[in-house]
């Protein structure tokens, strides 16, 4: 999974954020008045999840409360989790057949020979992860900046930018707040309980975010920040965090920047939420706002959102001059030796200066640890 999600192009999953974002505005910009969970948070995550795994075709209204339905624990959950498995099924047949550059065909392929049954089941719970944690996270952060003045004021005023928005949230309000099904493989101790090898452990993400140790002051910012643990930490560490926090920083930012007089349409105490273990999810956001013009959304195809593959044998060197013209030698005979002289050696030809050798800049695989240090540069690490 790791590997088949490192294949994808962040750069291309923003160009896709971006269009969708627009094309979700385009249907309430006209009408001064949203709930951008409904119409915005709830939307935008499916849509470029299908298109990353390969499947835009299958995005719509039932697809997304399926999603959304399966981690509520209702009586029609079962029947929500069997039309996401259809369809993602579907999906891999027909990437069995007929690969493309997606996520559904890079899992097929992979070297560790992954039946169909295996790769839905990855597919499935990327899916289901990577849209529950994306659609609350736009929802937290839509939340925060419409209801603490000094948040919009910072953001606004442009001391603060939009991803540094997303990371605040994701330390006070991250999009799960606990991750069970953890099991202690031998005695020990933490935070001074004893556990036992067996026991069944509940990761309190959103609890540990506020540990004292960590943040002795609630209320400061942690602007630059990212030890919070929404995404986990570590070898197990969430492998999709940058793509969630692509959707999440592009897509708030189209959004403020098509309605940027968006307040809040109700009393922030009127807002309501759905919890369970796992996470809580806001209900709806209503907003309020001047009525604007749709914008005309780009109908050529997005480009492949694959990275390509970086070549062994890459490297940077400067071009050679131009060779000089070979210097001309003139053969001389040789003088006859007197009678009673010593042999000499044979006289050595003089070989005419060569062009200096233009010194290897990389070596095999620099190219590789180039990228690695920009992304972590990027990313923040």
């Amino acid at each position: 999974m790791t590997d088949s999600m490192a294949r994808i192009d962040t750069r291309g999953v923003r160009r896709h954020v971006n269009r969708f974002s627009n094309r979700l505005v385009n249907d309430f910009c006209l009408k001064g008045t949203a709930d951008v969970v409904s119409q915005f948070a709830d939307h935008l995550p499916m849509m470029v999840m299908c298109a990353i795994f390969g499947m835009p075709e299958e995005y719509d209204d039932r697809l997304v409360q399926a999603a959304r339905d399966m981690t509520r624990g209702t009586e029609t959950a079962v029947a929500s989790n069997a039309h996401v498995v259809s369809a993602l099924s579907g999906l891999v047949e027909r990437r069995r057949a007929a690969p493309a550059p997606d996520l559904a065909s890079w899992l097929l392929e992979h070297p560790a020979s992954l039946t169909d049954i295996e790769v839905t089941e990855h597919l499935r719970l990327i899916l289901i992860a990577a849209y529950e944690s994306t659609a609350n996270l736009i929802a937290n952060v839509l939340r925060m900046v419409l209801t603490d003045p000094r948040f919009r004021a910072r953001l606004s005023g442009g001391h603060m930018t939009v991803p540094e928005a997303v990371e605040q949230t994701l330390w006070d309000e991250p999009p799960f707040t606990a991750v069970f099904g953890r099991w202690a493989v031998g005695d020990t101790e933490l935070g001074g309980q004893q556990i036992k090898a067996g026991d069944a452990l509940l990761v309190g993400i959103a609890p540990a975010n506020t540990d004292p140790a960590v943040r002795p002051d609630l209320s400061a910012d942690m602007e630059g920040n990212r030890a919070h643990l929404a995404f986990s930490g570590g070898p197990h560490e969430c492998p999709g965090q940058d793509i969630g926090r692509a959707i999440a920083d592009v897509g708030v930012d189209a959004l403020l920047m098509r309605l940027p007089d968006l307040e809040l349409g109700v009393q922030e105490s009127e807002l309501r939420w759905i919890g369970n273990i796992m996470s809580r999810h806001l209900v709806e956001l209503p907003v309020k706002f001047e009525p604007a013009p749709q914008h005309e959304i780009d109908a050529d195809p997005l480009t492949l959102m694959s990275r390509p593959r970086s070549r062994d044998d890459w490297e940077v060197s400067s071009p050679a001059g131009p060779a000089p013209a070979p210097a001309r030698t003139t053969t001389v005979p040789p003088p006859a030796p007197a009678p009673d002289a010593v042999p000499q050696e044979p006289a050595v030809p003089a070989v005419p200066d060569r062009a200096p050798a233009i010194p290897r800049q990389r070596v095999p695989g620099a190219p590789a640890r180039l990228w690695q240090a920009l992304s972590r540069w990027w990313s923040g690490y």
